[in-house]
């Protein structure tokens, strides 16, 4: 009798688990396999999608009009952009809403990730020696163009005059040793060993501002009107994940190389970005009112992005 109710109650527990996995809510995740993008790896591999019953569905893509074009579309549920992608999305009409912030800048420690380089004798010195120079990023309207063309003209140069080429971030150093680009916008994981090769010029980023929001998570807005608990409990991972991340550098690293396959020596030696913990519109803003100028829209409140759970 004693090792029935012992069967019955394994049996009980197994069933109890199996439908909780079955009833563990899919989400599907769009990001861009990098550092900015890496606490749903966070999440996925503390259990943290798990415990709020999520199964994530993590799709990595070549890029965040891609992401944002699936998110729009419905075969995406949330995804990854940048800031300056979404505030042109938004101008655009495009029904897509900010449910969790992702990465920051801020400086000091930001400028430790990002920088403009150029070949070490480079007679590229000031903001006006890069007038008419050919820079490479990889994405012409971009916000490292915005940041690189607020940082010339603060600088006394004309912005208009660089010519912006799309050259992906693994073959840029190439490209500027070869002389076929004048510099280059570099970010982690190649930025640090960039830094060491070549010539830092300018960070960028701290001339949009010296603290602003660089990328976020967004969701069709229909579709998050229509699910507030899926939205409530994926905001609520990417915080604890984000809060995780930002105090333990060393663990995430190892995941981080886990799931993007970048080398855990490069990952512990490159300078590590910083996860947004609260979705601030002020903090928004700067990229939004960057992104406008350089990108030819008006620009708008942040908190005309930000979903807004129903009442």
């Amino acid at each position: 009798m004693r090792r029935f109710q012992i069967a019955i109650l394994a049996l009980f527990a197994l069933t109890a688990a199996s439908t909780s996995a079955q009833t563990n809510q899919t989400l599907r995740i769009g990001i861009l396999p990098v550092e900015s993008a890496a606490t749903v790896y966070y999440a996925k591999d503390l259990g943290l999608f798990a415990k709020a019953g999520l199964d994530a569905d993590i799709q990595a893509m070549p890029n965040t009009p891609t992401i944002a074009a699936a998110v729009a579309s419905g075969a995406l549920d949330a995804g990854y952009v940048t800031i300056d992608s979404i505030a042109t999305i938004h101008q655009q009409h495009i029904p897509l809403v900010v449910i969790a912030p992702a990465s920051e800048y801020v400086y000091p420690a930001g400028s430790r990730t990002v920088g403009v380089i150029v070949t070490p004798n480079s007679p590229i010195r000031q903001a006006k020696d890069l007038e008419g120079k050919i820079v490479a990023l990889p994405a012409v309207h971009s916000l490292g163009s915005t940041a690189l063309s607020t940082w010339m003209d603060a600088n006394g140069a004309s912005s208009s005059t660089v010519k912006y080429v799309e050259i992906p971030f693994p073959a840029m150093a190439a490209a500027l040793d070869a002389g076929r680009i004048d510099a280059a916008f570099e970010v982690e994981p190649f930025f640090s060993s960039a830094a060491k090769r070549d010539r830092v010029l300018t960070d960028a980023y701290s001339a949009v501002s010296k603290h602003f929001l660089l990328s976020v998570w967004v969701a069709q807005t229909g579709w998050a009107k229509d699910h507030p608990n899926l939205v409530r409990r994926f905001a609520s991972v990417i915080h604890d994940a984000s809060v995780w991340a930002n105090k333990n550098q060393t663990q995430s690293g190892q995941i981080l190389s886990k799931y993007t396959k970048i080398d855990p020596a490069v990952v512990a030696a490159m300078a590590r970005g910083r996860y947004a913990e609260q979705l601030t519109p002020s903090v928004m803003q700067p990229g939004i009112d960057a992104s406008a100028k350089y990108n030819n829209f008006t620009t708008f409140p942040a908190s005309e992005l930000i979903y807004s759970p129903p009442k």
